[in-house]
């Protein structure tokens, strides 16, 4: 049986996956438009809307190209000071032997110079003082090699240096400035639709443009009183759950796509603003045989000998919701993580209110699905069953009222809720009668052996 129930979203669970938050600077933004407005007010958010993502779009383009004026001025300064090395260093290593030489040379000449004024002061002395001064003369000659001279290098040898710069990088830069950046009026994609979670909010949107191929999908969001966007998913779906919302407190979401083959993403969405008056589904804290994070979202069946039943902190699954216990982040959802060794008295569902002393949900007043997959109502098995509960599996519980007051038939019970359980593409549909009526219920666990992870949200 296939059925679509208020407020529900179907699918492989794919659709919506929660992130992280976190994520590259902004592009741009713009006014919110509340859903519902009327012409003049829709009007009026539209010139907004202009005159504001016209604002901001300047103040990025402003940005961006005093970014890059920076950026290519301290790359063309590192390769001036590159070059001007390469100078220094071809310089220094070709002048060396010509200033070696150029030494040799004048220290030749110089006791060339000194020896020629010593002979001609020989030549000029006594004949005793001459002949002395000669000797000396000679012998100093004798042992200098004048004639000897270093190996000049050729002039065709010797380096010149010059600049090779080519002016055409001036047209190649400039063809690519001329084309760099581009200013879009129209986002072809734009937020469908927000449904407020418990502790989430689920977003869908769609493409606006025909024409436009998308490859990937980028999802922001901030509370209304920040200044700052953050991502909190990219993917190819077109719905995603956004978690850890405040109850009661306005958020602005935003979208933008990524063509097929593209790199740079496109102008955002129109923003909108959504809220969950939704308080988020707890588990309740202090029971032996579980451990919970410090949100209290998550239960791990701890090794204690303690066993019973780990039930919600308040009830706060309301008939006419949907209630899932999944792997895909959908709904209001309780993901089984891991999972331990499996027990028929093991159960996940709901209950009409809190019962100690009890070791499973397989109760009157409950009903639930043991992890091998049997169906339990007010503590009597189906005759149906579903697929085994392990990791990574599905469950769904939607429950809707369908009577108020008696009932003509005599199994008791005075209210009747409509429950439907699906798991893995099966599901069961039952009437649960109740002996009084019941807007909201809890919903509990509990598992006989330890490593069972399960988390509520």
């Amino acid at each position: 049986r296939s059925r679509r129930p208020r407020g529900r979203t179907r699918g492989d669970g794919a659709g919506a996956r929660a992130a992280a938050a976190g994520g590259p600077r902004e592009r741009g933004g713009g006014a919110e438009l509340p859903a519902g407005a009327g012409p003049e007010a829709a009007g009026a958010a539209g010139g907004a809307e202009i005159k504001e993502s016209a604002s901001q779009t300047r103040d990025v383009l402003k940005q961006h190209f005093n970014d890059l004026k920076g950026t290519l001025g301290k790359l063309l300064d590192e390769r001036l000071v590159t070059l001007l090395q390469e100078v220094d260093t071809i310089e220094q290593e070709t002048i060396k032997p010509l200033d070696d030489c150029q030494k040799l040379i004048e220290h030749g000449v110089n006791t060339a110079e000194d020896l020629v004024q010593e002979g001609e002061i020989a030549i000029l002395g006594g004949v005793g003082e001459q002949k002395e001064k000669l000797w000396s003369f000679t012998k100093k000659a004798l042992h200098i090699q004048l004639d000897s001279l270093p190996e000049v290098p050729l002039l065709v040898d010797v380096p010149c240096l010059s600049a090779q710069l080519d002016d055409s990088i001036l047209n190649i830069v400039k063809d690519h400035i001329f084309k760099h950046g581009t200013v879009a009026s129209r986002p072809p994609v734009q937020i469908e639709e927000l449904i407020e979670k418990p502790g989430g909010i689920i977003v869908r949107w769609c493409k606006v443009d025909d024409d436009f191929t998308a490859q990937d999908y980028r999802l922001q969001f901030r509370k209304c009183t920040s200044n700052h966007f953050e991502d909190v998913y990219v993917g190819s779906e077109t719905e995603f759950i956004v978690l850890h919302i405040d109850p009661n407190v306005d958020y602005q979401f935003r979208v933008c796509a990524r063509g097929d083959g593209r790199q740079e993403w496109s102008p955002w969405s129109v923003p909108q603003i959504g809220h969950s008056t939704l308080v988020p589904h707890e588990w309740t804290a202090g029971f032996e045989g579980y451990s919970l994070s410090s949100r209290r979202n998550i239960a791990l069946r701890n090794d204690s000998e303690s066993s019973g039943v780990l039930y919600s902190s308040a009830p706060t699954y309301f008939c006419g919701q949907t209630l899932t216990f999944r792997e895909g982040l959908i709904d209001d959802i309780l993901r089984v993580e891991t999972v331990g060794q499996p027990d028929r008295r093991d159960s996940i569902g709901v209950c009409a209110e809190r019962q100690n002393g009890y070791d499973s949900l397989q109760r009157d007043q409950a009903v639930c699905i043991s992890t091998n997959g049997a169906v339990f109502v007010n503590g009597k098995e189906m005759t149906n069953q579903l697929p085994a509960v392990t990791s990574g599996s599905t469950v769904t519980f939607d429950i809707e009222a369908v009577t108020l007051g008696s009932t003509n038939n005599n199994e008791g019970g005075n209210f009747k809720l409509r429950v439907t359980i699906s798991s893995n593409n099966r599901e069961v549909v039952f009437d649960w009668l109740l002996d009084q009526s019941c807007g909201s219920l809890y919903f509990g666990c509990s598992f006989f052996y330890p490593g069972w992870k399960v988390l509520v949200f």
